[in-house]
């Protein structure tokens, strides 16, 4: 049975998980995130914290997100978002924090993923799960 749910959300988190920092503490390289992106995936957490499965996905999985931007300008509702930032990016942090939260024992469980971004007059995030 697959797992499918809408997280509404005014502001789509569009930080990448990319952006974290760097800094050098006693000579050494240290990695951290910048409050922004803390924030982000603070409120990734709490928003998949209340759909995570009974048990854990363990086998092959397609992982389908709809990406739903709040309408500027001109856009019409459903009309696909070809603009910043990349679907890549928006769904490194995404799957971190799916696999925080316990939806599977790790994201290369994901054999296959569809990523879709629109504009929306309700924002949020989309995300089904399927066992393949």
């Amino acid at each position: 049975m697959p797992t499918e749910f809408f997280m509404p959300m005014k502001k789509v988190p569009t930080i990448t998980h990319q952006q974290k920092q760097i800094t050098v503490v006693n000579g050494k390289p240290v990695f951290y995130e910048p409050e922004e992106l803390k924030a982000a995936r603070a409120k990734l957490m709490a928003h998949l914290g209340q759909h995570v499965p009974a048990k854990k996905y363990s086998g092959p999985i397609r992982l389908m997100v709809k990406w739903c931007f709040p309408i500027k300008g001109k856009h019409q509702d459903g009309e696909w978002k070809s603009t910043k930032p990349d679907t890549d990016n928006l769904q490194k942090l995404l799957k971190d924090c799916m696999t925080d939260c316990g939806y599977w024992k790790d994201d290369a469980l994901v054999a296959s993923e569809i990523v879709e971004k629109f504009w929306a007059e309700l924002p949020g995030i989309y995300i089904r799960i399927e066992e393949l």
